[in-house]
């Protein structure tokens, strides 16, 4: 098969479509032929060398996929070959096949199914860290930083479909979009205070929950922004790995932080997360009130330039990966 490779790391022109071996299925593994992948933050982490696969996963790029199984393991039930799929992967998205934990695969839901390829890493992240972590519920309000981002235009219409108000911080050109999916307040990062604004859609009261994926930069505006009794989850460090944090603003909110990932994680909290979202997501998506958002499709062999494209934060949701006819020729 042919898949996206990094035979050294660096900018985007590092990423190489090769040829390399087929994967094999372990028993509780299945071989799912990928129609499209979807482009992660992780991916770019781990082009640059910042962010290795763990030990036992592809070495190739990738978090998530769509497609078609074409082999089961001889222990994997409940699933067969010509089945449609979307997958929660450790790594190699960006190939033509890929082997999956079984744990790990979801049904296609009611959406295009090469656009299934942006929900299960999306979905996994939002619902393990809004619901398992901070508690989400009807009545909230939650601050999501980074509206635009595939994590962002997700987490707004999970909450939205929960009775959460929504407050995001983007770009002033995409605030009409994400209000179109549920954001009742939107912030211009760049010309307003979003603590400030925080307060003010809030009565000084506070958010409730914030999903953040900047980590340093925002550590402190973020515990100056909660309600008392708030919740901080961190997902990312887009904005730096370290910050001083002020423990009197925590413990007078009586307010939590907790910082997450989810690629490493054991199989079965993986499988577990899965499940929990085919439980309580998937019907939201059944039912129209959730879809992928999707900002363009490329094929693999134009995968720089994809990773171009996020690194620019252009894009409105997720950049996806397709599968090229015929296997396509190396990458410019």
């Amino acid at each position: 098969m042919r898949a996206i490779t990094i035979p050294e790391p660096g900018g985007p022109d590092a990423l190489v479509w090769a040829e390399v071996p087929d994967p094999e299925p372990g028993p509780d593994e299945v071989i799912v032929d990928v129609r499209a992948t979807g482009v992660n933050r992780a991916d770019l982490l781990q082009r640059q060398g910042h962010y290795p696969p763990p030990p036992g996963a592809s070495a190739y790029p990738g978090l998530e996929c769509s497609g078609v199984i074409t082999e089961v393991g001889a222990q994997v039930a409940g699933w067969a070959v010509g089945q449609q799929v979307c997958a929660l992967l450790s790594g190699g998205g960006y190939a033509e096949r890929v082997a999956v934990p079984a744990g790990q695969l979801l049904p296609v839901p009611a959406c295009d199914p090469v656009d299934a390829a942006a929900l299960p890493e999306v979905a996994c992240t939002v619902w393990s860290n809004l619901v398992q972590v901070a508690r989400l519920g009807a009545g909230d309000t939650l601050l999501v930083h980074g509206g635009g981002s595939g994590i962002g235009t997700f987490a707004i219409q999970f909450g939205a479909a929960l009775g959460v108000t929504v407050l995001t911080t983007a770009r002033e050109a995409k605030h009409a979009r994400l209000r179109e999916l549920g954001a009742a307040h939107t912030i211009d990062y760049r010309e307003q205070d979003f603590v400030e604004e925080a307060r003010r859609v809030t009565d000084g009261r506070g958010v409730d929950v914030i999903l953040d994926i900047m980590g340093g930069s925002y550590l402190g505006r973020n515990v100056s922004a909660l309600a008392t009794g708030g919740r901080l989850v961190v997902i990312g460090m887009q904005g730096g790995r370290k910050a001083e944090l002020d423990l009197s603003a925590l413990l007078a909110k009586r307010a939590s932080v907790a910082a997450t990932s989810l690629r490493s994680r054991p199989l079965a909290e993986k499988a577990e997360i899965v499940q929990g979202v085919r439980d309580e997501v998937w019907p939201l998506v059944e039912a129209g009130r959730i879809r992928p958002i999707v900002d363009r499709r490329l094929p693999m062999t134009e995968a720089a330039e994809a990773h171009r494209l996020v690194e620019s934060n252009d894009h409105f949701g997720k950049v996806l990966l397709t599968r090229p006819p015929g296997g396509g020729s190396a990458v410019s």
